[in-house]
């Protein structure tokens, strides 16, 4: 099968993959939208006409960011309170949500924890806020997103997911020293082998799933990194101020437009079960040798089905 490729690349812009596109009609849901990439996704997807809900765990900040959109757009944007860490919130907003849902874009996420978090389950917390949160929120919106007729199903993973596969031996590092971004990386790759298996099991309902990179953007994803850190990915000057836009990394404008190219444009229509970054599909490479592309083991059938089944398994499902 040929690589699916598109008109854009990474400096294109989340305005630009779906200029002329209209959303009116369409319902849309995205965790994390208060800030970075998110607020941008949604923003864009407000501005094309799609009817935007912002779930986020601060409330204050998602009202705050639903003002500007609406500012910006002219169109209002609902809120609503969603904690990844916390079963009971995630039922809450799945088993409170009426008619069909035909964008969910699985965006927020938490990156290189500096040490072992568990959530009150026992899990480590990168995995079950950028994993079995986002899992659990999909699989009890599948009635909503069935009843699109077309849903799809936008996964923000990350080119972190090179540095571990799923661990299935010891997900949540009680055998083995924690290591932040093996735990970020795992997280990832996990969310990417949980979209093969929806695209899988979810064909016949006409949803699609698909994940991606969006690529560097210094937005607060980045709030755990110490100084030291951030100086090798140059995100520091040399006066030690954070930079906006690091040489060589993205906007959030460009960051958020592989987001909303899997999640609006008619250029992806019927794909499903793809990673992609700078709004194009990645090509397999192996880990190590650079942090771009996708590993072979993220797109493994049988190690998305053996995530499928551990996830089931956590979530009690």
């Amino acid at each position: 099968m040929s690589r699916i490729t598109t008109p854009f690349d990474a400096r294109s812009t989340a305005g630009e993959v779906i200029a002329g596109v209209d959303l009116s009609g369409r319902r849309a849901l995205l965790t994390g939208g208060s800030s970075g990439i998110g607020l941008v996704t949604a923003q864009t997807l407000a501005q094309a006409g799609a009817q935007v809900t912002l779930a986020v765990r601060d409330t204050a900040a998602g009202e705050r960011a639903a003002a500007a959109i609406e500012a910006a757009t002219g169109h209002a944007v609902d809120v609503t309170h969603l904690d990844l860490t916390d079963r009971s919130s995630i039922d809450a907003l799945a088993g409170a949500w009426t008619g069909p849902l035909h964008i969910l874009v699985n965006n927020a996420g938490v990156m290189a924890l500096p040490e072992r978090t568990l959530t009150p389950q026992g899990f480590e917390a990168q995995f079950a806020i950028n994993h079995l949160g986002h899992a659990a929120l999909t699989l009890g919106l599948h009635g909503a997103l069935a009843s699109a007729r077309g849903a799809r199903v936008v996964t923000v993973a990350s080119s972190a997911h090179l540095m571990s596969p799923v661990v299935f031996d010891d997900i949540h590092f009680a055998n083995r020293p924690y290591e932040a971004w093996s735990a970020y990386g795992q997280s990832k790759t996990a969310t990417i082998l949980f979209t093969v298996a929806l695209a899988t099991r979810w064909a016949a309902d006409n949803i699609t799933a698909n994940a991606l990179h969006p690529g560097g953007i210094m937005t607060n994803l980045q709030r755990h990194l110490d100084e030291e850190q951030l100086r090798f990915a140059g995100a520091l000057s040399d006066s030690g101020e954070r930079l906006e836009v690091p040489p060589g990394w993205k906007t959030p404008e460009q960051g958020a437009a592989t987001s909303v190219l899997l999640a609006a444009s008619p250029l992806v229509e019927g794909v499903s079960g793809h990673y992609f970054d700078d709004c194009n599909e990645a090509v397999v490479t192996e880990p190590g040798a650079h942090m771009s592309g996708v590993a072979a083991y993220a797109l493994d059938q049988e190690q998305a089905e053996r995530l499928w089944e551990e996830t089931i398994r956590l979530l009690g499902a």
